[in-house]
């Protein structure tokens, strides 16, 4: 069975005016959908980043994919690297949700790829794709209500206020909560900071704490913090949250800050690939790791991530950005065959509009959370 068509489709999806220590979400969210159909007339689904210089690989990679058997995800991983070799670099930049780094590009466009790949080889076994990756250990995935600040609608004039709101005060973000739970059923509570004074953060999340009690509380400042600022939180914060996720910006100030609260500090930015977990190790810098498909290298890679998480003692849990539900469907695969994964995965998608869902049926649900 080999690859016939590759058709790569940009989409823009309404995103809500969600804070974080970047700024602001923009009015829509960019995505691509990838569509690798086989000769044999069966088709396989992912989802990847969608901003110029990701839709560029992609869009080079897709033709030169036609011709290769669906299993050779080396011959994929050779296409890939070749293909991008020829392309200009994109423009340098750092992100808060790794997109287009150009330290990622392959990883980035190799995971596009995967998905759809192994899609297609469990289409043609008759199996789900977590029997790919070795077979479920777990009925159900869990995930946290993400929780964020922001404003009731976007600035431009055309933008109408979204259903969630304005979320700026701790009243305001525990009432997010409590919908959000009503809504989905999540157990554990996740909170966006690094946007207000650190101090109504915090604040936010001992309102939290007493709202819900026994719910495992996170929370995710961006790096945005000093080291200051970060240890006075941790003061305030143990005994309340499960994990600390990216206070401050960096390996060595994630070690220091580690060296002088003991608290397990979490991350998705300073670990995102296998050269930061090695030094990481080596610095006891982070103690839980966020895995995201999208950025990691795909399914498999992802799988060789957990793998050395339990190797060298560490928690796992994983990352999310906007996303649609093809991402959610290969996150919840992968989670369900990852024995190590330690905590609820994180998800954007309660912040998806049911109209802007591209999938045959709707929106995914959530029972449970």
């Amino acid at each position: 069975m080999r690859i016939a068509e590759v058709r790569v489709t940009p989409i823009a999806f309404r995103d809500p005016p969600l804070l974080n220590a970047a700024g602001i979400h923009e009015p829509y969210a960019l995505r691509s959908i990838i569509e690798v159909v086989t000769d044999h007339g069966e088709t396989g689904l992912g989802e990847g980043y969608g901003d110029a210089a990701a839709l560029a690989a992609l869009q080079a990679v897709g033709p030169r994919l036609v011709g290769t058997a669906v299993h050779d995800l080396n011959g994929l991983r050779r296409v890939v690297a070749e293909t991008l070799a020829g392309l200009p670099p994109p423009p340098p930049g750092a992100e808060l949700a790794p997109g287009s780094d150009p330290a990622r590009q392959g990883a980035n466009c190799y995971s596009a790829f995967e998905v759809p790949m192994l899609d297609l080889q469990a289409k043609r076994a008759g199996v789900p794709l977590h029997a790919l990756l070795g077979g479920a250990v777990r009925r159900e995935v869990p995930f946290s209500a993400y929780l964020f600040y922001k404003y009731a609608r976007h600035i431009e004039p055309e933008e109408s206020a979204d259903a969630w709101g304005e979320a700026l005060t701790p009243d305001q973000i525990v009432a997010q909560a409590q919908r959000m739970i009503d809504l989905y059923g999540f157990a554990s509570i996740k909170l966006k900071a690094g946007t207000l004074p650190p101090d109504v953060e915090i604040a936010t999340i001992e309102e939290l704490a007493r709202a819900f009690p026994g719910y495992p509380l996170r929370i995710d400042p961006n790096g945005a913090w000093s080291m200051e600022t970060a240890i006075a939180a941790a003061n305030r914060l143990r005994g309340l949250i499960e994990y600390y996720e990216d206070p401050v910006d960096g390996l060595e100030a994630m070690a220091e800050l580690h060296r002088r609260t003991g608290l397990p500090l979490a991350t998705n930015m300073v670990v995102t690939c296998f050269d930061h977990l090695r030094r990481s190790v080596g610095m006891d810098a982070v103690q839980i790791v966020l895995s995201d498909h999208h950025y990691w290298g795909g399914l498999r890679d992802s799988q060789l991530l957990a793998g050395m998480c339990a190797t060298f003692g560490l928690g796992l849990s994983m990352h999310s950005n906007s996303h649609l539900a093809i991402s959610l469907m290969a996150m919840a695969h992968l989670a369900a065959a990852t024995p190590n994964l330690t905590y609820a995965c994180d998800t954007h998608y309660p912040w998806v509009e049911d109209a802007d869902e591209v999938v045959l049926g709707g929106k995914i649900a959530f029972t449970g959370g």
